[in-house]
């Protein structure tokens, strides 16, 4: 029987254990779920552009798919969905005859991206509260 070294051993373990932690890394982005957390909760932001302003964002964050409220401080508040996807997110107004789409990517307590409503829009950031 072949004796292995113990450098050998202790090789093995650390390459199991970074291909292991890659893969949840992916599972994890795959699923919508950031390593920051979960989006769920209340957020903070400002708008600027054709239009400018602030808003509120009130998520409830299930896999990849986002559901909630926004109130902005021009419009009122309305109804909106959205998804994540790694860092990626996208969500827009739902039901309402100005509609606002955004995209844009996040990061822990961060996110930030350009907003459309017709043929105009700008960039945006909120903060997790």
């Amino acid at each position: 029987m072949r004796k292995r070294s113990a450098a050998a051993i202790v090789t093995g373990v650390i390459a199991i254990a970074i291909v292991t932690g890659q893969l949840a890394t992916a599972t994890a982005a795959t699923n919508g779920r950031l390593a920051g957390g979960s989006l769920t909760g209340t957020w903070s932001g400002t708008y600027g552009g054709a239009y400018h302003g602030t808003f509120t964002l009130h998520w409830t964050q299930s896999k990849s798919r986002l559901t909630g409220t926004i109130a902005i401080s021009s419009i009122g508040r309305t109804n909106i969905t959205g998804s994540v996807s790694g860092s990626t997110i996208r969500f827009g107004t739902v039901g309402n005859a100005r509609a606002i789409t955004y995209s844009g990517s996040v990061s822990g307590t961060s996110m930030s991206g350009t907003y459309k409503t017709g043929g105009d829009g700008g960039p945006w950031s909120a903060h997790k509260k």
